[in-house]
């Protein structure tokens, strides 16, 4: 569920109310341009954003600290005020009579005093009335066209600043020196391995691929786009791709290997079949293996490694979530992400979850992303996904990928190598307790 409010559009909104940010609750397209659907997304929760979209172009809505219900009744907000988009900034008009400011309808969307009715009697329209409660021009706020295009309603949530950072990061050019050394002599413990394999696991969209180009960007010292990488509502990769790091351009190869996959999607039939998880985990899938949503792999598909060797496995799991969503990851998702990880759990494999697109979710970090473990909300979204996928939060890594930028940033750098690193750290334990397995046989024998 994708906003349709522009980063831009939403900051001028966050202007008006200091550190804050927009979280979606409710989109009449995808749950139903009627008071019922907009009641059960969105009762209770406040301060809220309405906004309304028409086929005309404008854009304008209105705010609210109250939270919804179905009473009847109005109720009082001295904050509350209605807006549209101008040219280039955002019009308010407050609200003139603070004990009218909002009336709880229950066969309507929001209603700010009569004046702007969203959703209008289960309908996707706008009522606008002439109202002693808020005064504005018609023509200015939507230009008379009452038929809305899309509807949406976002909760205001506040984005603190931490006294102390919680997790502790040295941002300077050493660090990053120190981090990429460490990461090319980075000693596997069982020597038939010369790679440790990162299986990248996620929704579409969320920035599976954009991870490795990211990682690759450091290494060669510009910003590169080898694995297909975008933002549309389907998967971009089709193909099951390992992608081995290399240290610059034609460099040696990193002792890492990162395995991308089809997004993940919550309907049946679409996107990434679980079913090809258990054979990636156990090395059968071959390099460039075409998904099939409906179908698994089997042992007669081409290039199918019927006998893997320990280096052709999967030895660390990664879950790629996007920030702007955890907290609205479908529930039909988390199940397959909770199955995944129960399958993966019983290879014994370690995993970790990246959060990116931090700096989207967050204000804050986007001013800077210095601030990350400064960020109250992102501490937050990193508890969710803990939560969610069933790791401990020192597993959760919050991330930056390279996506429109031309030119490399030292701290964007130091997070995403220190991701890397803690991929290499966590199969330690792994290649140790097969090691210990193999003295236990050998003893036996």
């Amino acid at each position: 569920m994708n906003p349709r409010l522009t980063r831009n559009q939403q900051k001028k909104i966050c202007s008006c109310f200091g550190r804050v940010r927009l979280q979606l609750l409710y989109k009449a397209s995808i749950h139903g341009f009627t008071g019922e659907a907009f009641h059960q997304r969105c009762d209770t929760r406040c301060p809220t954003v309405s906004v309304g979209y028409n086929a005309s172009g404008y854009i304008f809505g209105g705010y609210t600290k109250q939270p919804f219900s179905q009473s009847g009744k109005y109720m009082s907000d001295d904050q509350a005020f209605v807006f549209t988009f101008g040219i280039k900034r955002l019009i308010k008009y407050p609200v003139i009579h603070p004990a009218y400011a909002v009336r709880m309808m229950g066969n309507s969307g929001p209603n700010f005093g009569d004046a702007l009715v969203f959703i209008n009697e289960s309908q996707p329209v706008v009522a606008s009335n002439r109202s002693q409660f808020y005064n504005f021009s018609a023509a200015e706020m939507h230009g008379d066209d009452l038929k809305l295009t899309e509807f949406e309603v976002y909760q205001v949530e506040e984005t603190t600043e931490m006294e102390r950072p919680w997790r502790t990061v040295i941002w300077k050019s050493e660090t990053k020196a120190e981090l990429m050394d460490k990461i090319r002599t980075y000693e596997l413990l069982n020597p038939s391995v010369a790679s440790v394999r990162v299986l990248l696991i996620g929704p579409v969209g969320a920035g599976k691929s954009s991870f490795f180009n990211s990682i690759s960007s450091v290494f060669k010292g510009r910003v590169t786009n080898q694995a297909m990488a975008g933002c549309l509502t389907t998967s971009l990769t089709t193909q099951f791709r390992t992608y081995s790091l290399k240290d610059g351009r034609q460099g040696k190869p990193l002792p890492i290997t990162l395995c991308d996959t089809m997004g993940l999607e919550e309907n049946t039939g679409a996107g990434l079949n679980i079913g090809d998880i258990i054979s990636i985990l156990k090395g059968h899938l071959p390099d460039r293996y075409e998904f099939n949503p409906s179908v698994t792999l089997s042992w007669d598909t081409k290039g199918y490694c019927a006998s893997p060797e320990l280096k052709d496995k999967i030895h660390c799991v990664a879950y790629v979530v996007d920030a702007c969503k955890v907290s609205i990851m479908p529930s039909k998702l988390e199940e397959k992400m909770n199955w995944i990880r129960r399958k993966i759990n019983s290879f014994g494999v370690p995993q970790l979850a990246l959060l990116t697109k931090v700096d989207e979710a967050c204000p804050l970090v986007e001013e800077d992303v210095r601030n990350i473990y400064q960020s109250y909300y992102v501490k937050q979204m990193m508890q969710e996904a803990s939560t969610r996928l069933g790791l401990p939060l020192s597993c959760v890594i919050p991330v930056k990928n390279y996506s429109q930028e031309l030119e490399l940033d030292l701290n964007c750098d130091i997070l995403l190598l220190s991701a890397v690193y803690q991929m290499l750290c966590v199969t330690d334990d792994y290649f140790d307790e097969i090691s210990d397995q193999l003295s236990n046989m050998k003893t036996k024998e």
